[in-house]
């Protein structure tokens, strides 16, 4: 398939899935904060839980939520449901798309392991599935029955896989797939556990039979679940922009730092969301700060980085040339040689000294400091190469 032909696609389906996600997640947020705001009211029909009134876009709205069922259905009942189960969709072809289709570019990093792109591909894809199937059946034993408990053995889980795609995968598509492995875990959940149950409630009406209000409890477990995991798995989809979290040494830990900071700032969200006394959630700012100066803090950089280096140890302006040409020419030229591109990926062309200089803080985060460049490390880049380079670009400030 031609690079242009590839880019389309790429940019196709990422717009896509960003689409169906927002639509998701809205749908979520909305129903989570409409859920935990629900209010026993006097005179409410018989069965209501309670209800909600709201106002938006120049009208007024009055929801009744019942404990389990209403006593019959009207025939235009609403699902939501194909949100969730294109978003899911649309990330697998994307990761087909971006990841699959050149996997020896951007899942395999011999510095990381070294193994084939089929290998890596079948890691991934066996993975995502097992994690579901572990998470489900966790949910499913006697450790469901014990919230706090649930939470931090499926805390320990996803802690787990990022460990497992850190050590497997190069840093470009780790955190990525620590997204997917909680994102898999989200729209599994919509279609093994919350619609289903919420079929077999409708079907228990529809045949005059009073409905379990067991299923009706579980899909709402599961409800919770996601929208909890919602934040943390957006900063994972988006961490292949940012070589800080995805390249550190440990981002594994990092991601324990994200998603216990994503799910205490999701809480802050849904307690002021239904006007929650401050006091009864104020202990979550807190929290929220600590993990950020954490991660602040093991992404911070060396205080004496290895491009600090004597005057005598810098190479020239020719040798600096030579590697640019060895490793980054074939695609950042103005017509790039290599087979994946037809452009200069994010238009950066590096065809002489001026352009060094002029891209130095780009090439210094994905070449020095990231290590994501040149691209599987196709050229064999050392990290004696990387180091001189560093010193250069430090020189030119």
């Amino acid at each position: 398939m031609s690079p242009f032909i590839l880019e389309w696609l790429n940019l196709l389906i990422r717009w896509f899935h960003l689409i169906v996600g927002i639509g998701w997640i809205g749908a979520s947020f909305y129903f989570v904060a409409l859920d935990f705001s629900l209010k026993a009211r006097e005179h409410q029909k018989k069965g209501v839980l309670g209800s909600a009134w709201e106002v938006h876009g120049g009208g007024f709205y009055h929801t009744e939520k019942f404990l389990v069922a209403p006593p019959e259905l009207p025939k235009d009942l609403i699902w939501y449901k194909w949100e969730a189960y294109l978003t899911f969709a649309s990330g697998i072809a994307l990761m087909i798309v971006q990841f699959y289709w050149h996997a020896d570019l951007y899942m395999v990093d011999v510095n990381v392991l070294d193994i084939a792109p089929q290998t890596a591909i079948i890691y991934s894809m066996v993975s995502l599935a097992a994690g579901w199937f572990i998470y489900d059946a966790i949910c499913k034993s006697s450790i469901g029955q014990n919230t706090n408990l649930l939470m931090l053995v499926t805390f320990l889980l996803i802690m787990a896989a990022s460990y497992f795609y850190t050590h497997v995968f190069s840093a470009r598509a780790s955190l990525i797939h620590v997204g997917a492995f909680i994102g898999t875990i989200m729209a599994a959940n919509v279609f093994s556990i919350i619609i289903p149950n919420q079929k077999k409630i409708v079907a228990s009406l529809l045949n005059g039979q009073k409905p379990d209000a067991r299923y009706g409890k579980i899909g709402k477990q599961r409800s919770i679940h996601n929208t909890y995991l919602t934040l943390p798995v957006l900063v994972m989809m988006v961490s292949g922009h940012y070589p800080l979290l995805s390249n550190h040494p440990q981002a594994w830990l990092l991601v324990g730092l994200i998603i216990v900071g994503g799910a205490i700032l999701r809480h802050l969200i849904i307690k002021h969301e239904i006007h929650a006394p401050l006091k009864s959630y104020v202990w979550t700012l807190p929290v929220i700060f600590i993990t950020l100066a954490a991660a602040m803090y093991m992404t911070m950089p060396a205080s004496t980085p290895v491009g600090q280096k004597q005057a005598g140890d810098i190479i020239s302006d020719k040798a600096v040339m030579g590697m640019i040409n060895q490793h980054c020419i074939s695609c950042h030229a103005i017509t790039p040689s290599h087979e994946s591109f037809d452009q200069p990926p994010k238009n950066v062309v590096i065809n002489s000294i001026e352009s060094i200089r002029k891209f130095k803080d780009l090439i210094h985060a994905n070449v020095v400091q990231a290590d994501t460049m040149p691209l599987g490390n196709e050229t064999n880049m050392t990290q004696a190469e990387r180091d001189q380079l560093a010193a250069w670009l430090a020189a030119q400030e």
